[in-house]
C-alpha cells in the first residue's frame, strides 16, 4: 500500500481559457512551471507549489476551484490581499496556518436542561452519542455534553488532541480505558473518577464499558481537535509535572477522596485537584449535603461559568426572580454570577457536579 501511494500524484485540475495569463497569475504566487504541451499551441501547463500540483487545462470542462494556502506571513505573499481571483475564475484565499483558539465573551444567563427534555442524542466522534446539556453554549463560550456508548469494547480513536483553553472529562456511569502523552501506562477511568485534559496533550480513548457516561465540558465551545499520526501513546517517559500551556494532568481518583465542609453551610464536597492543577483556570467539584442538618443559605458566585449537573438524587433550587426549579438525576444548569440562588430541598442521596471556570 504504501509503495503504491508513494507512486501516485494527484492533480487538481483548473479550466483555462488564456493560459499565458493564469501561468503569469500562479507564477506570481509562488507556482513553478513544470510541464506544458503541446509544444506549437500549448493548453496545458502543469504547475506546482506549497504541495499542490495544478493541471491548468483549456479544455476542462469544471468549475474553476477555491484554494485556501494556509500561511502565518500572508503579506509576504500577496500584501494586503486575502482573497485573490485568477483570470480562470479560481479563488484563492490566504487563512492563517497555526489554529487560533477564539474565546467569545460568554452571554450570561441562568438556564436548565432536563433529562426528560428527550433531546436527541447525536453520533460524535467516534461514534459516540452526545446531548448537549447548553444548547446556546453561552454564546460558544463553553460546550458541555453528556456522552455515552451503549455496547463496550474497543473504540475506534485515534492519537489526538484539542486546541482548547479547558476540558474536563467526567466518568459518570461504568469505565473507560485511557491513556495520556507523559502519564504512563493506560488506566481505567471508574464511575466518579476525572480527568482534565491540558490544552493540547496527546490522548486516546482504548476502551470502553457496556453504557458508558461521561460528562464533558470545553472552554470555548469551538475548538480544534488534531489527528496525531506520528505519535504512539503510551510514550517511554513519564513526566506528571510537565505543564501543557500552563496546566498540568489531574487524574482525580473517588476511591481516594476525601469529603470537607464546601462553601455553603449544610453542604460538603469532594475536592479534585483540577483547581491546582490549571493554575486556577478551574474548579471541579462534587457535592452532597452533610448531616450537620444545617439550612442552607443564598449565594452567588464569581466565576465567568458555573456549570453543574445532578449526578444522584434530586434538589430543588430556588433562584432570584425565577420560579423553583425541581432538579432531578441527569439534569444540568448554568449560573451566572452574581446572580443569588439558594438550594431549598434536597434528597438524601443528592450528589452533583459542579465546575467553574474563569473567563
Amino acid at each position: 500500500m504504501g509503495n503504491k501511494a508513494a507512486a501516485i500524484l494527484p492533480q487538481l485540475v483548473l479550466p483555462s481559457n488564456e493560459l499565458s495569463e493564469d501561468m503569469a497569475f500562479f507564477t506570481k504566487l509562488g507556482f513553478r512551471l513544470d510541464n506544458i504541451f503541446p509544444a506549437d499551441d500549448p493548453a496545458v501547463a502543469i504547475m506546482s507549489g506549497y504541495g499542490l500540483h495544478l493541471r491548468i487545462d483549456k479544455g476542462a470542462a469544471c468549475p474553476a476551484p477555491n484554494i485556501h494556502l494556509l500561511t502565518d506571513d500572508p503579506e509576504a505573499l500577496a500584501g494586503a490581499e486575502r482573497t485573490l481571483i485568477a483570470p480562470n475564475g479560481t479563488t484563492i484565499q490566504l487563512l492563517p496556518r497555526s489554529y487560533q483558539l477564539q474565546r467569545p465573551a460568554t452571554q450570561h444567563k441562568f438556564e436548565v436542561r432536563q433529562l426528560q427534555d428527550q433531546d436527541p442524542w447525536v453520533i460524535g466522534r467516534a461514534g459516540m452519542l452526545y446531548r448537549d446539556l447548553i444548547p446556546d453554549r453561552l454564546g460558544g463560550s463553553i460546550i458541555a455534553s453528556h456522552i455515552r456508548i451503549p455496547h463496550g469494547g474497543p473504540v475506534p480513536d485515534m492519537v489526538h488532541y484539542h486546541t482548547i483553553g479547558f476540558q474536563l472529562i467526567y466518568c459518570y456511569k461504568g469505565w473507560v480505558k485511557l491513556v495520556y502523552e507523559d502519564q504512563g501506562p493506560p488506566f481505567i477511568l471508574h464511575a466518579g473518577d476525572c480527568v482534565t485534559q491540558p490544552p493540547e496533550i496527546r490522548h486516546q480513548v482504548l476502551e470502553a464499558s457496556d453504557n458508558l457516561e461521561v460528562i464533558e465540558i470545553g472552554v470555548p465551545a469551538v475548538h480544534m481537535t488534531t489527528i496525531d499520526h506520528e505519535m504512539t501513546l503510551p510514550t517511554a517517559q513519564i513526566r506528571p509535572e510537565r505543564e501543557f500551556q500552563g496546566q498540568t494532568f489531574c487524574h482525580h481518583r473517588v476511591a481516594a477522596a476525601s469529603w470537607k465542609p464546601w462553601r455553603i453551610k449544610g453542604f460538603e464536597h469532594r475536592e479534585t485537584g483540577i483547581h491546582q492543577a490549571t493554575k486556577g483556570v478551574a474548579s471541579v467539584q462534587v457535592v452532597r449535603p452533610d448531616q450537620s442538618g444545617e439550612k442552607p443559605q443564598a449565594s452567588s458566585h464569581d466565576w465567568d461559568i458555573l456549570f453543574s449537573f445532578v449526578l444522584k438524587g434530586s434538589l430543588d433550587l430556588q433562584v432570584e426572580g425565577y420560579a423553583l426549579e425541581q432538579l432531578k438525576q441527569g439534569d444540568a444548569w448554568v449560573m451566572p454570577p452574581g446572580l443569588g440562588s439558594r438550594v431549598v430541598g434536597w434528597s438524601e442521596d443528592l450528589e452533583f457536579l459542579e465546575v467553574g471556570v474563569l473567563g
